[in-house]
């Protein structure tokens, strides 16, 4: 015991005595690892019995006064001093911040929502993973039938059924459902497919579908419905065409064209020479579909439409490869900082 105090005294005089003024030395030659406070500790182990609790607090002052010997050196060689006088100029600039933005995808669906807003429509949003009878059998498309071979489809499980949604019209299912009538909705969402990736398709996209439904609901209405969206998405000079076509889930269906907004109609290699591009589908709702959903047919009529958010983008932006849409390339992101 007499020994540990001789050694403490010693090393406490040495230390008291360290003018240096490199903290870092300290620390290195007293409170290290191999410093001369670890190694004066260890002797512990050589105090008597009787001795350890005294011996111990006379340990646990020491290294305190080691350690205070070690932050006044800190202050003193300016690590972490604290200063009363302002080290900044408050009178430069700030330092400018980039401005991000919403991507694309986003931009767009949500204009196209604003423009059905004012319309009227509601906006209705359900689960991406979905029944069989909701996706497929409710819209006029039973086990079997060859309509469902146009869609690609990942299943997450058989028998029952239940897969990755392929179009947001297993909303329009489920809001039908509700029977609260008249139905005037849009949905926006992602959907799946199994595509090839490549410039034109992808495993994944968005889609916003439209679904109204009353009495005395006719064609007319859904030709001028969709004349103004085309006319407020892409302006009063682009020139629309409908041509029919088939969809097992409206009768009559058609698909609608808008003059190709990279050509003004000339034809180039995104219109394939024609002039035209296609941006949507739609027609009057199957009377099956309303029968299916508990809707009376005989009564109430109703027009559906749908279409590809990515598609509208493109053709907006004048944007020729769909998968820079899900590279997250911020180089291509930047463009659109001024577009929200």
């Amino acid at each position: 015991m007499e020994q540990l105090l001789q050694q403490i005294e010693a090393l406490k005089t040495e230390i008291a005595a360290f003018n240096d003024g490199d903290a870092e030395i300290f620390r290195i030659k007293y409170l290290g690892t191999k410093g001369q406070v670890k190694a004066i500790m260890g002797e512990m182990k050589n105090v008597a019995a009787e001795n350890k609790k005294e011996a111990g607090q006379l340990l646990n002052e020491f290294k305190l006064f080691a350690e205070a010997k070690y932050e006044t050196l800190k202050t003193a060689s300016g690590n972490g001093q604290q200063t009363t006088t302002n080290e900044f100029d408050l009178s430069l600039p700030a330092d400018s911040l980039p401005l991000g933005s919403r991507h694309p995808i986003s931009i767009v669906k949500n204009k196209i929502i604003s423009i059905f807003q004012r319309l009227g429509f509601a906006v209705a949003e359900g689960p991406e993973i979905e029944d069989d009878f909701h996706n497929f059998t409710a819209l006029n498309l039973p086990e079997n039938h060859p309509a469902r071979d146009m869609q690609d489809t990942f299943y997450i499980s058989q028998n029952p059924d239940w897969l990755l949604r392929t179009h947001t019209s297993s909303v329009q299912v489920r809001e039908m459902q509700k029977g609260k009538l008249p139905i005037r909705i849009i949905c926006p969402g992602r959907v799946y497919r199994n595509e090839t990736i490549s410039a034109r398709a992808h495993c994944f996209f968005h889609q916003v579908e439209g679904l109204y439904i009353a009495e005395n609901v006719s064609f007319a209405d859904l030709k001028q419905t969709l004349y103004f969206f085309v006319q407020e998405m892409f302006g009063k000079d682009v020139k629309v065409r409908f041509r029919p076509s088939y969809f097992p889930f409206t009768e009559p269906s058609a698909e609608m064209d808008i003059s190709c907004l990279i050509c003004g109609g000339e034809g180039c290699s995104v219109c394939k020479k024609t002039g035209w591009v296609e941006i949507l589908g739609c027609g009057m709702v199957h009377p099956n579909v309303l029968d299916n959903c508990g809707i009376d047919s005989n009564k109430y009529t109703g027009f559906a439409f749908g279409m590809g958010i990515e598609r509208i983008t493109m053709l907006k932006y004048q944007i020729k490869d769909l998968r820079l849409f899900s590279e997250n390339d911020v180089r291509f992101l930047k463009q659109f900082t001024s577009a929200v």
